[in-house]
């Protein structure tokens, strides 16, 4: 079972949420509308990949996607919490990208079946470290980058997210449940787009996170 370690504490991970289209631009970008509730889906625990360690590029896509995302790190579990406590239950938080084969999830959505392998292969699931959940005042108004070669591909204000982080705690809980471990990919803002072999990719939440991360050749 993968671990993660915010300051003293380690965490053994338990399920990985995902969130789609909570950056109205990005749904745009991607011709999806947004629903009156989070749209979220899960990835295996398999696909987490580290920081040092490179990105894998599976032989079976063509067309691999990176979003960028902060990460929440659940460190008490709970059932229909309410959002005006679900900040509580947070430990910490990192970085991510929501790798996806977007071929393989574009055939997908064509035949009606599920995105698990487009969203949920091995290495899928990149994360830095974690920074304790004290470092950041109000993580509804951070931003965070994702460089390419030194690129500037991505650029987040989690002010424009459709749904807050209490907001989807509070949902989470309310539908599947949280424990201790738990991961939330909050969602990525526009400008996700293909990666290639030997390209180093940099996540940097100003003053706090700034890991890079090489695609393997």
């Amino acid at each position: 079972m993968p671990q993660i370690q915010i300051a003293d504490q380690i965490l053994n991970v338990a399920n990985l949420f995902c969130v789609g289209r909570n950056f109205a631009a990005h749904a745009a970008e991607m011709g999806s509308s947004i629903g009156e509730e989070p749209m979220v889906f899960l990835k295996p625990t398999s696909a987490i990949l580290p920081a040092g360690e490179p990105i894998p590029l599976p032989s079976w896509s063509r067309e691999i996607h990176h979003e960028t995302e902060l990460v929440v790190a659940i460190g008490k579990g709970g059932r229909n919490i309410d959002p005006a406590h679900a900040m509580a239950h947070v430990a910490g938080y990192a970085l991510g990208l929501d790798l996806t084969a977007r071929d393989v999830q574009a055939e997908a959505k064509k035949k009606g079946q599920p995105w698990t392998l487009a969203k949920g292969y091995y290495g899928a699931a990149v994360l830095t470290g974690f920074v304790p959940v004290t470092a950041i005042a109000d993580p509804a108004q951070l931003t965070f980058t994702l460089h390419i070669d030194g690129e500037l591909r991505q650029h987040a204000d989690t002010r424009n997210m459709v749904f807050n982080i209490p907001t989807l705690i509070a949902w989470i809980s309310s539908r599947f449940g949280l424990t201790e471990g738990d991961l939330i990919y909050t969602g990525t803002p526009e400008g996700v787009g293909p990666i290639q072999a030997g390209e180093t990719l940099q996540l940097v939440l100003p003053g706090l996170i700034d890991q890079s991360f090489v695609v393997a050749k």
